[in-house]
């Protein structure tokens, strides 16, 4: 039998050894040592790198599997880079743009003025991929007006430092706008918030996703690449897993995260789900759990993007499974638990955003999963890839339709909604 002493021995040296298969590969591969999804660069040959095309003037319509008659709506093709969509009671939409801006859209129009009110924001960095990022209301917002993002906030070496903030709406702008939350973490990417039914704050700090500080995300005394929790001041809860122990950050909830691009509160269970890209093959879809370890870079089902595989098998013990894996990468983003009227046939199905599958431009999506009663994939639908753009989130609006970000320099707002009242599921449904 082994003691915790001795295991706690073999995890640091799985981990070192790990560590120095991913600085071999990088010492023989210098010119890949960074190749995340975002990039325009590929890892692919320069003939297939393309432009991303114009999207086009829309309406589009379309089809899907059990939802018939679709048509995709474009609101606006005037936003740079939007991340993430809020929406508020009077109907009106704020938008994130990685810029630093955030955009209103009221009675279906962009508002050519950002709003007022928001901090200086760090963009570029590692990656080129920090800037702002998430946006979310207080569950109780009618009551108090309070708006949370998280941004990168400008650090010493033009690094940006992922951090969550609050202000207060008046109706136009932000006022009182306070930083509630400071990581500290550098070197950072994608964050997402979320409201549990706790009422706390889940936060997605991503890790390094290559190099040589890539197990930070195993490191108890950092921020990166983990799931932080928080009151709604921004304070640390005392029941965190591990507000009261020696050497670990105390917001930290779950770890070995390694970029948190999506969080959604399940409305059935009260799970908090994330959306987690890996490197070439192995977006988790996960389940977040207090005090889990979700493996990065220990483990993972996915390989380097120079060809070796992270790790000689994808599971361990002690470490959180996912509840979907993809192989290949889809560049997997921003995600909704859809609970709405207008798709019947869509209800607890969970639709995720992907910036490119396997690597490769023009390859863009929004997947739709369908789940048996346990949560467990029965299958998965790609929609929207005529477009060839990159999508970074999808949100369900209080009108039960679904709204969509591209990911695009000259980025869009698009909505998907029924044609009609007459969208139904095709008499060939029950084909197996």
């Amino acid at each position: 039998m082994q003691t915790k002493g001795g295991m706690k021995y073999l995890a640091s040296l799985s981990l070192l050894v790990v560590l120095a298969s991913v600085a071999a590969a990088q010492r023989a591969n210098p010119r890949q040592t960074f190749a995340p999804h975002e990039l325009r660069a590929s890892v692919a040959p320069a003939s297939i790198i393309w432009n991303t095309p114009e999207i086009p003037d829309g309406p589009i319509d379309f089809e899907s599997a059990e939802e018939r008659d679709l048509r995709l709506v474009v609101m606006t093709k005037e936003l740079e880079q939007p991340w993430s969509l809020a929406f508020l009671p009077d109907g009106a939409m704020l938008v994130t743009e990685r810029a630093g801006r955030i955009r209103l859209v009221r009675s279906g129009v962009l508002d050519p003025n950002p709003v007022q009110g928001v901090p200086s924001v760090q963009t570029g960095g590692e990656g080129n991929l920090q800037g702002l990022m998430d946006i979310v209301l207080h569950p109780a917002f009618s009551e108090n007006g309070w708006i949370y993002f998280s941004y990168h906030k400008p650090a010493a070496g033009g690094e940006g430092a992922t951090t969550l903030a609050r202000g207060t709406w008046n109706g136009n702008a932000l006022t009182d706008v306070r930083d509630i939350f400071e990581s500290g973490a550098t070197g950072t990417e994608a964050s997402r918030i979320v409201f549990g039914r706790d009422g706390m704050i889940y936060m997605s700090i991503s890790g390094p996703g290559s190099g040589p500080d890539v197990a930070r995300a195993q490191d108890p005394n950092d921020y990166a690449g983990k799931v932080v929790r928080l009151r709604e001041d921004g304070t640390i809860p005392r029941d965190n897993p591990f507000a009261s122990r020696r050497g670990h950050k105390s917001a930290i909830y779950s770890l070995g995260h390694r970029n948190g691009h999506g969080l959604a509160l399940n409305p059935e269970t009260g799970d908090i789900w994330e959306t987690e890209q890996g490197p070439s093959g192995g977006d988790e879809l996960n389940i977040i759990r207090a005090g889990g370890n979700y493996g990065w870079p220990i483990v993972s089902y996915g390989r380097d993007y120079w060809g070796p595989r992270i790790s000689p098998r994808p599971t361990r013990a002690g470490v959180e499974d996912p509840q979907v894996v993809w192989l290949p990468s889809i560049g997997l983003t921003g995600m909704t638990f859809y609970t709405g009227e207008r798709f019947p046939h869509w209800k607890r199905n969970v639709f995720v955003a992907g910036l490119r599958e396997g690597g490769v431009p023009r390859t863009g999506q929004l997947q739709r999963i369908v789940f048996n009663e346990q949560w467990e994939e029965i299958r998965r639908e790609p929609l929207l890839q005529e477009l060839k753009q990159r999508i970074r989130d999808v949100r369900q609006g209080p009108d039960g339709l679904l709204y969509v970000l591209t990911a695009e320099d000259q980025g869009a707002l698009l909505r998907i909604e029924p044609v009609g009242q007459s969208s139904r599921v095709h008499e060939d449904r029950r084909v197996r």
